[in-house]
């Protein structure tokens, strides 16, 4: 883990607009992978950065020859709730080093003095929410701090807490993250997207002037939006973000 990157990661955000990779998921699919790639879990996407390193290098970089400045890990996934589901909650950690690791290497190989690139360690939602009760808040912030520490330990020059439908689900998740990055001794960068459904709220209601100022007394370095209805219903959502966050 190179701490010089994260600072200059808030470096050049502070100074012009970067661009992220695109959507792994579809990627990954356009590939045409069989179920022995995934060692039998189907659907099971994180496991590729073991049984085939090559594809989610190879996606990486199509990325990076494009101009991306920053790619996102194939580790969306990577917690234990979600592996769980698949019998392997037990390589949480291995699968978010291993992620992070082939990430950094893929844009080591990019990376110039006048174009740096970015790692930015992935964690999404999961598929339990803690007000709906399917978890608690405990278990969540646990299972982040080990999914955050796999990927700063791998390389990770952010960590981005996405597509969270739940203010329980993401104040856990960040404060999972900043365990980790507590206790690996690090100030890494920490970006927050929550998604907004066709109603307009977040899954549960929650309106994104009332999510934004939920998460503005935190340490983050960025606070967004991604997924759920796409741009074009995302932009009075963009708009007032640009218009009231001061991150």
């Amino acid at each position: 883990m190179d701490r010089g990157r994260g600072e200059q990661f808030r470096a050049t955000l502070r100074e012009r607009v970067l661009i992220f990779d695109g959507a792994m998921g579809t990627s990954i699919h356009a590939c045409g992978l069989s179920l022995d790639d995934y060692e039998g879990h189907e659907g099971c996407s994180e496991i590729l950065v073991v049984t085939r390193p090559e594809v989610i290098r190879d996606i990486h970089a199509s990325f990076l020859a494009v101009g991306c400045d920053a790619i996102e890990t194939n580790s969306f996934g990577a917690n234990r709730i979600v592996l769980g589901e698949y019998g392997i909650a037990e390589r949480a950690y291995e699968l978010n080093h291993r992620a992070a690791a082939l990430a950094r290497e893929v844009a080591a190989d990019f990376s110039t003095p006048e174009h740096p690139r970015f790692v930015v360690g992935s964690l999404g939602p999961g598929t339990r929410l803690p007000t709906l009760g399917h978890t608690d808040f405990d278990t969540l912030r646990a299972m982040y701090h080990e999914q955050a520490a796999g990927l700063i330990a791998g390389g990770a020059d952010v960590l981005l807490i996405e597509t969270c439908q739940d203010l329980l689900q993401a104040k856990a998740a960040l404060l999972g993250v900043l365990d980790a990055r507590h206790e690996a001794g690090c100030d890494l960068p920490v970006m927050l997207q929550v998604t907004i459904e066709s109603n307009g709220t977040m899954l549960l209601g929650t309106e994104i002037g009332a999510a934004l100022t939920t998460f503005l007394g935190y340490p983050l370095d960025a606070f967004g939006l991604n997924c759920a209805t796409g741009p074009a219903r995302m932009a009075e959502h963009i708009r007032y973000l640009a218009q009231n966050s001061p991150l």
